[in-house]
């Protein structure tokens, strides 16, 4: 339902499956996670600067977001919110509570 709320803003909604199938013709020799980052890097990049956008699915590892971090501050960029799905990944977890823009309280399966 969150998700369809998303789609009633005039926001680029962005999942890295949607990406994958644009270059599934053009498969390089990268790892599954390479490729993604690949795809997402290309994305941040080529988008209007501070268009507002939701991500679906991305970051989905402690690795990814750091590497978006690297990326929002290279643009001089950042995130207003994190909205995770149903049973996230505590790492990802600790590391929003720690930027400020999650709280525990907002994850039920951790209380």
């Amino acid at each position: 339902m969150l998700i369809g709320q998303f789609r009633s803003l005039n926001i680029e909604h962005v999942s890295p499956f949607s990406l994958s199938r644009q270059e599934i013709s053009r498969r390089a020799v990268l790892s599954v996670h390479d490729e993604l980052l690949a795809r997402m890097r290309l994305w941040f990049f080529s988008r209007k600067p501070d268009a507002g956008f939701v991500l679906i699915d991305f970051p989905a590892t402690l690795l990814q977001a750091k590497v978006f971090d690297e990326w929002l501050d290279s643009r001089d960029e950042a995130i207003n919110a994190v909205v995770l799905g149903e049973n996230p990944r505590v790492d990802l977890v600790d590391y929003y509570c720690a930027l400020g823009l999650l709280t525990k309280a907002c994850v039920p399966s951790l209380l």
